[in-house]
Formats: C-alpha cells, sequence, structure tokens
C-alpha cells in the first residue's frame, strides 16, 4: 500500500521523537522536526499556531474542499521504563500516551500525498498539536484561534490515536460519542484544629472529607440517570499536621467525566450543592471549585461513513464499536468546528493478550510498530476518497 515507501523513515522519526520528548506548551524541537519535513516536500508551513503548532498545506492541482489530519506531539511527565534502545533521555518525561507515533505517523502521510498532488482535487492540511495534555486549556482552542481551521477553509477532520486494547491491523471508531468529555474538580474542606485525643473540641476536616467523597458518589447513583455514563473519580487528597492533631483543612482534586453536554452542564451544580452541604451538616465548610475541561468527543456520522469505506480499502481490519471510552482527547474542540473523525489504531501485538500489554499513560507503554503502515493508509486513502 501507500505506506512502503516512507514506513522505516517513519519508524526512525518516531524513535528520534520519543527518546527526546517535550512536555505540553515546549514541544519545540518536535515541531522544527514537523516544519522541517513539510517544507522539505514542497509546503506551505506556518510555525507557532496556538504555541508550538505547525501547520503545513497541500494544494491539489484542482481545486475542491479541504480536509485536515491532525497529530499530537507532547509528552507526559513519567520517567520511562520501557528499557527502548531508544528510551526517552530526558529524565522524568516520556511518550507514554503513543503522540510520537502519531506525529510521525503524519509526517509519513504527507510523504505519500505530496506525490499525489497532482491528482488531488482539493487540499490537504497537516496539523500538528501542541498541548494535547495540558488539561483543561488543551493545544487545540489556541490553535483554532490563530486560524489553523481558514485560509482556506477546513471542511473535515481526521485523527488518529493508538489504543492498546486492540490488536495491531484493527482501526476503530463509532459515529456520534467515541470519547468522554473531562472536568476537573478542587474542593477545599475547613474545619477546626484540635488535639487528636479531643475531637469534641475541633472540626474533624479528614472525617468531613471522607463523608464528601463517599457522599459524592450518590450523585452517580442517584442524581444521574443509569442510562448514562458518568465517572467522578478523586485522585488526590492532601490534610493534616500530625498522628495527633485534628486538621482544620484538607484539599481534594478530582476529575469528571460523562459524554453528553447536557449531564456535564449539570455536575457542578450537584457537586458544589451535596460537598457543601455535607460539610456545612458535620460543622465544616467546603469550597468547590469546578473547571470545565475537554468537550465529549463526538464522531460525525457522515463522515464516519465515508472513511469506514476506506479503510475497507487497506489491508486493516475495520471495527465499529457500540460503547464509547471515557477518556478524553482535545480533538474534541476541532470536532465542535468541523465534521470530524477520531479514529482509534490498534497497537497491540497478537502474541500479547490485552491485560498483559501496557496501557497508555503507563511508565512501559510502548505501541507496536507495525501499527503505523495501517496507520498511514488509512489517512491517505481516506483523504483520495474525501477530495475525491
Amino acid at each position: 500500500m501507500y505506506s512502503e515507501k516512507v514506513l522505516s523513515q517513519v519508524i526512525n522519526w518516531r524513535r528520534d521523537i520519543h527518546a527526546h520528548p517535550e512536555l505540553s506548551q515546549h514541544e519545540q524541537r518536535t515541531s522544527e522536526l514537523a516544519a522541517n519535513v513539510l517544507e522539505s516536500l514542497g509546503l506551505e508551513v506556518t510555525r507557532n499556531i496556538g504555541g508550538f503548532g505547525v501547520v503545513g498545506l497541500l494544494k491539489g492541482k484542482n481545486p475542491g474542499k479541504t480536509i485536515a489530519l491532525r497529530a499530537d506531539m507532547d509528552a507526559l511527565p513519567l520517567n520511562e521504563e520501557t528499557g527502548l534502545p531508544y528510551a526517552s533521555q530526558v529524565k522524568d518525561v516520556m511518550h507514554a500516551c503513543g503522540h510520537d507515533t502519531h506525529t510521525a505517523m503524519l509526517m509519513g502521510t504527507a510523504c505519500v500525498l505530496s506525490e499525489m498532488r497532482d491528482k488531488l482535487n482539493g487540499n490537504v492540511k497537516f496539523i500538528f498539536q501542541p498541548a494535547e495534555e495540558f488539561n483543561p486549556i488543551g493545544g487545540a482552542p489556541g490553535m483554532i484561534k490563530d486560524g489553523a481551521l481558514e485560509n482556506p477553509h477546513v471542511d473535515a477532520m481526521l485523527a488518529l490515536h493508538v489504543w492498546p486494547l486492540y490488536e495491531t491491523g484493527k482501526i476503530i471508531m463509532k459515529a456520534g460519542p467515541q470519547m468522554g468529555a473531562s472536568d476537573r474538580i478542587f474542593l477545599t474542606i475547613n474545619g477546626q484544629t484540635a488535639h487528636g485525643s479531643a475531637p469534641d473540641q475541633g472540626i474533624d476536616a479528614i472525617v468531613i472529607a471522607a463523608n464528601v467523597i463517599t457522599g459524592l458518589q450518590s450523585i452517580v447513583s442517584r442524581s444521574i440517570s443509569p442510562l448514562e455514563s458518568v465517572v467522578l473519580t478523586i485522585g488526590k487528597i492532601n490534610g493534616g499536621y500530625r498522628y495527633n492533631v485534628i486538621p482544620d483543612h484538607v484539599e481534594i482534586e478530582g476529575t469528571v467525566r460523562t459524554i453528553r453536554e447536557d449531564v456535564q452542564a449539570r455536575m457542578s451544580e450537584l457537586i458544589t450543592r451535596t460537598a457543601k452541604g455535607i460539610a456545612e451538616s458535620l460543622g465544616g465548610m467546603c469550597e468547590v471549585k469546578y473547571v470545565k475541561g475537554y468537550p465529549p468527543m463526538i464522531n460525525d456520522a457522515e463522515l464516519v461513513n465515508l472513511v469506514s469505506e476506506s479503510v475497507k480499502k487497506t489491508s486493516a481490519d475495520l471495527f465499529i464499536v457500540e460503547q464509547p471510552e471515557l477518556g478524553a482527547e482535545d480533538f474534541a474542540f476541532f470536532a465542535r468546528e468541523r465534521p470530524a473523525v477520531m479514529a482509534w489504531l490498534g497497537c497491540r501485538p497478537a502474541n500479547i493478550e490485552a491485560k498483559d500489554f501496557a496501557k497508555l499513560h503507563n511508565k512501559k507503554f510502548c505501541p507496536d510498530e507495525n501499527c503505523f503502515k495501517f496507520g498511514i493508509d488509512y489517512f491517505v486513502q481516506s483523504v483520495i476518497d474525501y477530495l475525491g
């Protein structure tokens, strides 16, 4: 297929990026690499869009629509434990979410499509996005604000994400909601300090916190329809001074995941009412800060139908899922602006069971490089079919 000529170069690019990871809003080296590759192909390249974002424009021979392909570039603050010869050379920074693979595959796709420009009826934009992991702000809104979807106007967008749950060779998608919204909550509980032997003389912020955390789960089980998907997870608690001191202050942080935006809109009021009510019933107070993050990732049904047919023309296996997952993606901001599809790319070797393969955001995450050809071929065939 299309990827054969560029596959070895894509692997080299990916390994180079993997060895030199950069955190959100610091993707200078990676973005420069992408921009240089695009310029070497004769594309119109714009740097520093929404931070270190890069946009490359490939103009087809004939006028037509414009389709955009997006890859994210940032890494995570993890210390790699893969033992790979090209493992991260940066302490406590690692490409544990596969953005190095996304960037390399999109550069390879640009190489293939640049040789087809005389056969394209329209344009292709290659969008290399920073700060996908920078929740709740993300990197997509900045690129949108700086005009990444204009000049020329983008009519549709595609993106891929390596997905270790599925075997290499599969491309997975669904129409409608595919990934969840991701919000953050910050709770500050205030009580009154006392000696540990005299709890009646204080107001125990830890006991209040325990009751608040338990009570918040009743929102999911009793205030939201059981037919809706909602997750409320508390991931961080800070409080206390000493083993024998009743503390007066506890800080709690968590995440809220939803699929529907109307449900997402209700969560702030429900959490605030529940947390404050419990704290006050126990003599304390609770301050609640609810920060909306990435919206739900909604795939356009018509575009899903088109690219599903494109997958069938490649050597990949199409897998349409019924249920979304509550992981979040800031590509959802792009999907709010234009018809878009986020597809998952299986990256787990067939001889390894899912339970034994490192997941995303894991220090040992290492996607199968054999998946790259399926991702590139998907992008190329989809562009050809969309532009006609």
